[in-house]
């Protein structure tokens, strides 16, 4: 708006060129339009700030200014069209000035209705108000049961194919075929189920993540007590965990190395592209079995970059990736005596659908009484690697070769999870395979599958990995927390947003916010919010997992679901979350799944999760023993 006021004040006088009487107007209609933009978006904003996220009293005048903004679109629309049309114009002979001003002009005004458009369509939610048809069990909105019925089934359907439309639009560059479908329609499914009870927008979501991570830290920097803060672990327990601590570091380069280039690259971003283009071509890997694309041969470069092992270990190598089959190899690790069996984490559109499909299904295994429910998703993963290990005669070419090796399967992330879910489909053949799984999903197996787990599978955690802690009972809980802790604070929303950037950037000490109701009831979670509309809504099917008082007549739709086998868990030594030397110091010890039965926020809850991390702690912690060793 400042510059086409300068622009139009400037040549105020120059306008008596052929075409300039409609610039003049088209400039002076201009200045108009954006000065009533301007001031509906400066109301907007004023009003926006006014109340708290659980109170918009102070806000009830907003939709008539949303709706004035909106109606502002039309002659800002029309006004594009006819700058187009005169910036096309051959006929104008004006100044070269003007004539590029008034260019800028017309694509600026076209970048930001298009820019616009675009955020309407993603931010805007079809349901409206259907939402509050959504309703706990034995309430009645004075409908026959029939027609309340059908009105409730016609709503769950429509918020089903909102959510479908949009994955679909997120992942409209891959190729479809039925398994994504019904990939598709089962993750619509759990969007839905997990966001139709509340009433929050993503700002106020990201508002309580700010006060829970606040509230957190208070917690964290209270004294303990003593019982709390001395802990002893016997000496064999101590022992073990120095092995396998080892162990881990060892195997954490065949999962980091299954990522293949893209790890590569990332952690050596400057050296990478140079030594793979240098010997990538002379490392042709004529004895090995590959499957997929591998455009370069630089994913199977990187590999053996990573492992330090020669063409020749390798019995299996899959690049083929679709939604549940996932890429893995297998090879010879001669230094442990092992036929290490790696399987690739989350690095695609598809790997992504893989994760998403979270539905619970029950694993079935002969001469194994304690069956239970698995990760629907990564449990079909570990079907195809499995019928390929097996069927198509890998492990036998292997332990053809090797025979005296033991069997160790590895992966990170999702990997880690379908390698577990692997060792115990494998785990009748080969009593004594080992399986290192590094930052697992948390809802990957039922307690039953869970501890029967631990005499052959090692699971390893750094800090406050998210994906660790993931599970939909535990996603319930947040949405609980989140709620909760919004309701109860009465700061407006974008004094909670400042705030929150500056201590996440800045640090120093948590805001000074109420961390409790206060005795308040559940009466306090249905404050207004837009429309007279409750923050709860009601409770999802997964929500009677965390009832104080559960149904027993109707389990919860996703149970819940733990980390496999034996857990360590490692922490930073250094007291300071931000601006830490970069010589950090970690400790590890044996843990157990309670500990990970809620989400931590923090800055590092995303970081701790990369391989490159995991590597790092390992090679740290198993440098520190190797170094007492010695001593």
């Amino acid at each position: 708006w400042i510059g086409i006021l300068v622009l139009y004040t400037v040549h105020k006088g120059q306008f008596s060129c052929p075409g300039g009487g409609l610039l003049h107007s088209y400039l002076l209609g201009l200045i108009i339009l954006l000065a009533s933009i301007i001031c509906a978006l400066s109301a907007l904003v004023y009003i926006s700030m006014q109340g708290t996220i659980s109170n918009p009293g102070p806000r009830k005048s907003l939709p008539k200014i949303l709706y004035t903004r909106l109606l502002l679109y039309f002659p800002e629309f029309i006004w594009a069209v006819v700058g187009a049309v005169w910036v096309s114009d051959n006929s104008v002979q004006c100044e070269k000035t003007v004539i590029n001003g008034v260019i800028g002009t017309v694509i600026a005004s076209w970048i930001i209705i298009i820019f616009t458009v675009i955020g309407v369509v993603i931010v805007f939610d079809p349901l409206g108000g259907k939402k509050t048809f959504y309703l706990p069990d034995g309430v009645s909105r004075n409908l026959e049961s029939s027609q309340s019925g059908q009105l409730l089934y016609n709503v769950k359907s429509s918020a089903t194919r909102v959510w479908e439309k949009r994955i679909r639009l997120l992942c409209c560059c891959i190729v479809q075929d039925d398994d994504h479908r019904v990939a598709f329609t089962s993750i619509a499914e759990l969007f839905r189920s997990y966001f139709s009870d509340t009433d929050l927008v993503p700002s106020d979501i990201a508002a309580g993540l700010i006060l829970l991570h606040q509230e957190q830290d208070k917690m964290e920097n209270c004294p303990k007590e003593p019982d709390e803060v001395l802990c002893h672990s016997p000496s064999s327990l101590v022992d073990d965990l120095d092995v396998e601590l080892e162990n881990a570091a060892h195997y954490m380069l065949f999962a980091a190395a299954a990522y293949g280039w893209p790890y590569y690259v990332y952690t050596n971003p400057y050296t990478a592209l140079c030594k793979l283009n240098g010997d990538c071509c002379r490392n042709s890997p004529t004895d090995s079995d590959i499957t997929g694309s591998d455009r370069h041969n630089f994913h199977f470069g990187s590999i053996l970059k990573i492992t330090g092992l020669q063409y020749r270990d390798f019995i299996h190598i899959s690049f083929h990736n679709k939604i549940y089959e996932i890429p893995f190899f297998v090879a010879l690790d001669h230094k442990k005596e092992a036929i290490v069996v790696a399987v690739r984490g989350t690095l695609s559109f598809e790997d992504i659908l893989t994760d998403l499909s979270a539905d619970c299904e029950d694993l079935t295994l002969e001469e194994v009484l304690e069956n239970g429910f698995v990760h629907k998703g990564i449990t079909q993963a570990a079907n195809y690697i499995y019928r390929k290990l097996i069927n198509d005669g890998i492990l036998n070419q292997a332990f053809t070769i090797a025979p005296e090796y033991k069997l160790v399967i590895v992966g990170h992330s999702l990997g880690g999870g379908t390698a577990s879910i692997l060792a115990i489909m494998l785990r009748n053949s080969f009593p004594t395979l080992r399986c290192y799984a590094f930052s697992p999903p948390g809802g990957l197996l039922s307690k039953s599958l869970a501890d029967y787990t631990k005499h052959f599978i090692i699971s390893v955690i750094v800090g406050k990995d998210l994906v660790a802690r993931l599970s939909m009972p535990n996603m319930e809980d947040l949405k609980r927390r989140i709620v909760r802790i919004v309701a109860n604070c009465n700061r407006p929303k974008y004094q909670i947003l400042l705030r929150g950037c500056w201590y996440e950037v800045f640090g120093g000490d948590p805001d000074d916010f109420p961390t409790e109701l206060d005795g308040r009831n559940q009466d306090a979670l249905t404050q207004p919010l837009l429309a007279e509309e409750s923050l709860m809504v009601h409770r999802s099917p997964s929500y009677n997992a965390l009832d104080e008082e559960p149904h027993l007549n109707s389990p919860p739709q996703y149970p819940h679901l733990y980390l496999p086998g034996k857990i360590i868990h490692i922490v930073e030594e250094c007291s300071s979350r931000r601006l830490c030397s970069s010589d950090i110091k970690y400790t590890a010890k044996w843990s157990n799944e309670t500990v990970f039965s809620s989400i931590l926020i923090s800055p590092k809850m995303i970081t701790d999760h990369m391989p490159d991390v995991v590597l790092k702690a390992l090679n740290s912690l198993s440098q520190e023993h190797g170094s007492c060793l010695s001593c």
